[in-house]
């Protein structure tokens, strides 16, 4: 190689402009839309909906489990 610019990368693992745009269309916006997981999306509406009508915060809650499940999609 020669000059002074270093070697442009092909793959990168910054998150780029589109990809955050691309990421939000694909999340659903509410629990209904969300597909799979019946019990744990019931669940989440009773104390999501106990909480509104305390006008508090939802108390916290931990989703574990092995990748794939839709954890951070929830």
């Amino acid at each position: 190689m020669t000059g002074d610019t270093p070697p442009q990368r092909v793959v990168t693992s910054e998150r780029l402009g589109d990809d955050d745009r691309f990421e939000v269309g694909l999340r659903p916006r509410t629990l209904d839309a969300y597909i799979g997981q019946e019990r744990l999306r019931e669940n989440l509406e009773v104390s999501i909906t106990a909480a509104r009508q305390r006008a508090e915060a939802l108390d916290h809650a931990l989703l574990y489990g092995p990748p794939g499940l839709g954890k951070t999609t929830l």
